[in-house]
């Protein structure tokens, strides 16, 4: 389905909101985007997602330069155009600083561990990017040379990014993996996080390509 440049801006409010309202982007932190036919629309600097409206979202080219809008387009603009640069097939973003997920980047570790198989369907691991400075432009190249072969990586002491063809199907990801996330610090919690087989994974994988 198509959407017009209008119906995009209302989809992105509407996942902005649902995204601060379920607690993955607090305060001012985070940013979205999606594609259109002529440019990137993406959530304004310092903006709270929940509190956005249409004058927060800004029409950015290719090279992150605003060509419509009244605001400053969001500071990790260039990493955005880099993923749907690398990524044709990519048409939806979402970054945030969700704690639960965060906490994996700042311990410095990737996601991987196969405990659950609805995560294990989707994700062999979830890579850690090593810390550059946000906003810049060795994160920006860092993210998307990860997003040639990824659509998600989580950015060491930052957060999270998550890309996928609709920012519905983005955002079901990524509240996939905060329910992750909490289900392995309560198992840890309660004597450890325990993995299920590889033969599980493969039955489950294997059922879900029939």
């Amino acid at each position: 389905m198509e959407f017009s440049q209008q119906d995009m801006k209302a989809n992105i409010l509407y996942w902005s909101k649902r995204l601060y309202q379920k607690g993955m982007s607090p305060s001012c932190s985070g940013n979205i985007s999606a594609k259109v036919d002529n440019g990137i629309l993406i959530s304004a600097s310092g903006c709270c997602l929940n509190d956005m409206d249409e004058n927060d979202i800004v029409l950015i080219d290719y090279n992150g330069n605003a060509k419509e809008g009244n605001k400053k387009p969001s500071s990790e603009k260039i990493m955005h155009s880099e993923i749907y640069t690398r990524r044709n097939d990519l048409s939806a973003i979402i970054h945030c600083h969700c704690p639960v997920i965060t906490a994996f980047a700042v311990a410095g570790l990737s996601i991987k561990k196969p405990i659950l198989p609805d995560f294990a369907l989707y994700y062999d691991e979830i890579p850690l990017i090593p810390y550059y400075c946000p906003s810049s432009i060795d994160l920006a190249m860092s993210v998307g040379e990860c997003f040639e072969k990824n659509n998600v990586a989580l950015l060491k002491n930052h957060g999270i990014v998550l890309a996928d063809t609709t920012l519905q199907n983005a955002f079901y990801k990524l509240e996939l993996i905060r329910a992750y996330a909490e289900t392995y610090f309560g198992a840890e919690v309660l004597g450890g996080a325990k993995a299920i087989s590889k033969k599980a994974v493969n039955e489950i994988k294997n059922l879900y390509r029939k």
